[in-house]
Order: C-alpha cells, then sequence, then structure tokens
C-alpha cells in the first residue's frame, strides 16, 4: 500500500485517464480491506461479501441547458458499476455524474467532459479498491471507501479542497451495487428488509403518494411555471441566484419572485394544509451574506409570498457559517451536508430542513443522515440530480418513506430529469418495470400503492439494457 500511495502522488491531470485504464489494476491485489467498524445490527448475523470481479462503463445523456450556481451543465454522465461476488451472483449499480452540483470549482477548471471523466475516474478507483476484499453491509464499505476516492480525486483534480460530495457522487454507482449484491446474499426481497435495523426508525413510513416536484433553472419564465401548475404539479423548485454581482443578483431574484407570485400565487391545492401552493427556493450557495437573502425575505412579505414559501435550499455557501435560525424561514442543507457529521453541524447552525439526495451521495450516507435528522426533528425530503428514471425509483424508495414534511400531507421528491434530459423516453425504455403505474406522475404526484412497496420501485430487478453493455 505505501508504494501504491507513492505511486498516486506522481499522478497528473493530465495522465490520469492513462492511470485509470492501466495501472489501477494493480489496487485489486494492493492489500486493501474495509475497516471493521461496530455491526450496524449486532443481533442478526450476515453474509460476508468477497469481491470477485469488477467492472464499470458509463453514458453520456444530452442534456437541455440547465443553469444554476451561475453555470450550466448540458451532459449527463450515466456512470455503470457492476460487481460479482464469490458465489457467483453479480449487480450492476447506476449513478448519474453531478459535477457542477457537487464541485463547481471542478467543473469552472475543465471542460464539461474532462470534469465527468475525473469523477468517473474515481468511481472506477473504487471498484479496483474492491477488487478481491470482502465486506459485510454497505453502510460501513462506504465509510471505508470515502477516504480512499478523496484522496485519489484530490490527486486526479488537483483540487486539494475537492468536496466530499464530489467523493460521495462517484460512489453512487458502486455503492447502488454493493446494496443490491448485500440483499441477494442476504435473502432480502424488498427494500424495506434491506434497510439496517438502526435506522428503520428515519425510514418508517409509507406515503401512497409522493409529490412529484419539477426544477426551474434560473431565468425560467413565469409563463412556463404557471403552465407546470396548471398541469397538477403543486410544489416547484425555483433556482435562484441569478448571474452576475450580487446587487444584479438579488434585483433579479425580486422580480423573479415577484413574477412567478403574481402568476400562481393564488392557486389552491388539497396537498398542503394551508391549501396554498408552496414554494421551494434554492440558491445553490449563490448568496454572500444574510442581509441580501433578508432582502429577499422582505419583498416576499412584501407582496405576501412570505408564508408560502415552505423552504429556502442551500443560501449560503458552505463555508459561511451564518446562523440561520432566526430569519423566520425553513432554511435547508442539501451539498453541504456531505455527511452525517457535516449535516450535524449545519443543524447547529440553525438549518431546520435537509435535502436528501440517495441518488447523489450514496444510499449509504443517506441512511445515516436521514436518521440523525429523525433523532433531531428535523423534516427532510428527497431533492434530485436530475437523474435517469431508475435512479428516480431509487430516490423514490426513500421518499416515501421519510416522515411528512411539515405542512405536507404526501412524501415530497424532485424529479426534473423529464424536463432536462433529451432522450427521457429512451432512458424510462430500461427501467425493468417501465409503464408500471408509479413511474409516471399523475397531476403532480407519483401514487406509491401496495405494488410500488412490493416491488420496491424495481429496482432489485434487471435492466436488460444496462445488462447487455457487460454481456
Amino acid at each position: 500500500m505505501n508504494n501504491l500511495k507513492r505511486e498516486l502522488n506522481s499522478v497528473t491531470r493530465r495522465d490520469f485517464i492513462t492511470y485509470a485504464g492501466s495501472s489501477m489494476v494493480a489496487l485489486g491485489t494492493a492489500g486493501f480491506t474495509p475497516g471493521s467498524s461496530e455491526s450496524i445490527n449486532q443481533k442478526q448475523s450476515f453474509a460476508k461479501i468477497r469481491i470477485r470481479n469488477v467492472n464499470a462503463n458509463f453514458e453520456r445523456e444530452p442534456l437541455n441547458p440547465y443553469r444554476f450556481k451561475g453555470s450550466a451543465i448540458t451532459d449527463s454522465w450515466q456512470a455503470i458499476a457492476w460487481l460479482e461476488s464469490e458465489s457467483g451472483i453479480h449487480k450492476i449499480g447506476l449513478g448519474t455524474q453531478g459535477v457542477l452540483w457537487s464541485d463547481s470549482t471542478v467543473f469552472a477548471a475543465h471542460s464539461e467532459s474532462a470534469g465527468n471523466a475525473l469523477m468517473y475516474a474515481m468511481s472506477e478507483y473504487a471498484l479496483q479498491l474492491l477488487k478481491g476484499t470482502s465486506f459485510t453491509n454497505p453502510v460501513e464499505l462506504v465509510d471505508t471507501l470515502l477516504p480512499e476516492v478523496l484522496a485519489y480525486g484530490k490527486k486526479i483534480t488537483g483540487n486539494p479542497d475537492l468536496r466530499k460530495t464530489f467523493a460521495l457522487n462517484s460512489l453512487v454507482c458502486v455503492d447502488n451495487a454493493a446494496w443490491l449484491l448485500y440483499a441477494q446474499e442476504n435473502n432480502m426481497a424488498n427494500f424495506d428488509q434491506m434497510i439496517p435495523g438502526a435506522y428503520k426508525p428515519g425510514l418508517s413510513y409509507h406515503h401512497n403518494q409522493v409529490a412529484c416536484i419539477p426544477s426551474f433553472s434560473v431565468g425560467t419564465t413565469a409563463e412556463t411555471i404557471k403552465k407546470a401548475a396548471d398541469e397538477g404539479y403543486f410544489i416547484l423548485k425555483l433556482k435562484t441566484g441569478s448571474a452576475g454581482t450580487q446587487q444584479e443578483m438579488i434585483e433579479k431574484d425580486i422580480a423573479f419572485l415577484s413574477a412567478v407570485h403574481k402568476a400562481i400565487g393564488h392557486y389552491e391545492t388539497p396537498y398542503t394544509k394551508s391549501g396554498k401552493i408552496p414554494y421551494y427556493f434554492d440558491a445553490n450557495g449563490r448568496y454572500e451574506k444574510k442581509e441580501t437573502l433578508l432582502r429577499f425575505l422582505d419583498h416576499a412579505r412584501k407582496i405576501g409570498a412570505f408564508d408560502q414559501i415552505a423552504v429556502i435550499e442551500e443560501p449560503f455557501a458552505e463555508n459561511n457559517e451564518v446562523f440561520v435560525g432566526d430569519m423566520g424561514v425553513r432554511v435547508a442543507a442539501d451539498e453541504s451536508a456531505h455527511t452525517v457529521e457535516d449535516a450535524a453541524r449545519r443543524i447547529e447552525q440553525g438549518y431546520s430542513a435537509i435535502a436528501v439526495k440517495a441518488i447523489a451521495k450514496t444510499l449509504s450516507m443517506t441512511m445515516k443522515i436521514t436518521q440523525l435528522a429523525f433523532e433531531k426533528k428535523i423534516p427532510c425530503f428527497c431533492a434530485d440530480l436530475t437523474v435517469n428514471p431508475i435512479l428516480v425509483d431509487w430516490n423514490k424508495c426513500v421518499a416515501a418513506r421519510l416522515p411528512s414534511f411539515p405542512g405536507m400531507t404526501v412524501g415530497l421528491q424532485e424529479t426534473n430529469g423529464r424536463q432536462y434530459f433529451k432522450n427521457w423516453d429512451t432512458l424510462m425504455s430500461y427501467h425493468p418495470k417501465a409503464g408500471a403505474s408509479w413511474t409516471q406522475p399523475q397531476k403532480g404526484v407519483y401514487l406509491t400503492d401496495q405494488s410500488f412497496y412490493e416491488q420496491s420501485g424495481g429496482i432489485f430487478a434487471p435492466s436488460t439494457h444496462y445488462e447487455k453493455l457487460f454481456s
């Protein structure tokens, strides 16, 4: 392992692709062994799973430009991890890469394709670390992999401050494959059985409906948002933090708020206790000062929109430790809550909601965060990463089990893939349960009925398309 670390120190951004494709093969025999942390469920014995073979692939999917964080994404890489155990069982895990979302500095420093390639190399690195090693449960596996993969990511990106979320995003495909392998090796037939006992309290609800929350990028017209509301979507994610200086940003954001409230502020919905449409704003860390956000909120009060603000997500940058619990509005942490420790710190700073992303920060880390939030009585909801239809249902399995969000009567899940993927219908055809009632929103909600829970949203079933990539 010492030789390996010296070798990694010499890796440059220019030659990482070559290294990922050849030199990392040596990791399979480098002696990497997942740590032996305390068992998640000491009352039950689980199979020790040894990884015999690994593989990976990816597919590029074009997007309609999605603008946020002062930039835009136009290309989405679908990372695909393949794990085979010594018992001969193999499983495929998917992950959608979100370079701009997870670390905007990496996005800014490289072309869009290079940023995706860097993240994909980290997924491949994690798989090579796993080859020939054993694990008992995926949560402990991710705890062990994360620091190794993050350290590697810092080397290949040349960024010593690489965000943990970037590494977690790269691990989603690996984590999903590990969970599916874990479930079959332990004869678990559905998602409920797969949740370790320590995390069941935070994921114990069974909503019969989950809101489908569309997301509208910076610059979207009020007319477009009104059209979505007319189609039955009752909670809308509205990107703020417009491009430009802070003064330019707040002026544009205030004008946007006015236009939206004039267009849909009077709409009614049966899914909120107030009967009014709630607003969900996401500034993606663009606000530099608390005073600027207070100007936005003051304007909301002035036009009568304040009471309809359900949540404001990530208004400030991660390193801004300002207290947010005294503004009279619910503020949610998202990308800054990388790990359960980060989520705990945000709660201390007054954040009173957490946007969880099993499809962006791994199901393993999400379970830990949802349990902490449950114990601290902090509501959670599921946010999206513009993911493919199969991953929508991975996220939905979490959203349907979260406690009710204050003021709402259904589970909450952002899903914006159908808005931005140019080939959404083709991607939907890859879903093993395409056509099931719970894969399509109906007047703004998914019907998470008994069949959804019995079939776990279809995530346990193999996808013919992705299986063929490794045949």
